[in-house]
């Protein structure tokens, strides 16, 4: 199944794609694609529907976040031998670990905003899978049992901020927008063997990224039974696992974006997104507030 969340930033409303293709309201069937939809009994639920007789949605869609209220969002740093190559970066023993806000989150096609002061604004097309069912010290043969679905994520990152500026990657990962998810969330029957995924990321409509999954450094079972011996993961969160080469920070010389540049990325079987670099404004910061203010827990 192809499960998604559709509408204005806020007030985004459940959807499912129809094998047809047809994009169908699921409103009647789940209030929302939260922690309980993703869970064996919500997918089960959703399985059962008769996806025929949804309404239709009709017009242009904005997708948002597939996920309602992502407890967290957990990140792999440098896991393509190729893509740590090509950043002069060592080759990890074990998975590096860190987070995104969950307020980076936004939808598949919606603008990144370009923060004032940025000078290295970087892409990254990666592989993110849900979480479905709790998950704390699993084996790697189980591991994938835990997921829910996968999903493209942009890492869009902010390399003077992550590199420079002291501290840990999150301050250059974490400002809003820099989490581009979706845009729906392929349930894993659907999806088979996540390391047989390709993933791709034109800049400006130049291939800049293209790259397998296959070139993992650690798999997707194996950094989930890794994850769970030091945190206890929940359903909703999701984990990100890494990019392949051609990120601006690899180029030689580096480059890096700018407002009016776009970005166009997929992965196999999980579908597309556009976005399109933006300048920050005071009242795109309002408007996020606005957003913002009704919501109970995360995106």
């Amino acid at each position: 199944m192809k499960l998604f969340r559709y509408g204005e930033a806020g007030a985004e409303r459940p959807g499912i794609v129809d094998d047809q293709g047809k994009l169908r309201d699921l409103s009647s069937v789940v209030t929302d694609i939260d922690a309980w939809a993703l869970s064996p009994d919500g997918l089960a639920t959703i399985a059962a529907a008769d996806t025929a007789s949804l309404p239709e949605i009709a017009g242009p869609v904005r997708y948002g976040v597939p996920v309602a209220h992502v407890p967290n969002l957990v990140c792999i740093g440098l896991n393509y031998t190729d893509h740590a190559e090509e950043t002069n970066a060592p080759i990890p023993q074990e998975p590096i670990l860190f987070n995104k806000h969950t307020a980076a989150l936004c939808g598949a096609n919606d603008p990144v905003w370009f923060p004032e002061d940025s000078t290295q604004l970087d892409w990254e097309v990666e592989l993110a899978f849900v979480i479905g069912t709790p998950c704390w010290n699993v084996t790697e043969a189980e591991a994938l049992n835990h997921v829910a679905g996968y999903t493209v994520l942009n890492d869009v990152s902010e390399r003077h901020y992550q590199l420079h500026r002291e501290g840990q990657w999150t301050k250059g990962k974490s400002h809003p927008g820099f989490a581009p998810c979706g845009p729906w969330i392929v349930t894993a029957d659907e999806v088979g063997d996540p390391q047989e995924l390709d993933l791709w990321l034109d800049l400006n409509g130049q291939r800049v990224q293209t790259g397998t999954t296959s070139r993992m450094i650690f798999t997707c079972a194996f950094l989930l039974s890794y994850l769970s011996r030091y945190m206890a993961l929940q359903p909703g969160d999701i984990v990100t696992t890494g990019t392949p080469p051609g990120v601006g920070l690899g180029k030689v010389p580096p480059n890096f974006m700018k407002p009016g540049d776009v970005m166009r990325l997929g992965i196999t079987r999980l579908g597309e997104q556009e976005q399109k670099v933006v300048p920050l404004t005071e009242d795109v910061v309002q408007a996020w507030r606005a957003a913002h203010a009704a919501r109970r827990v995360g995106v």
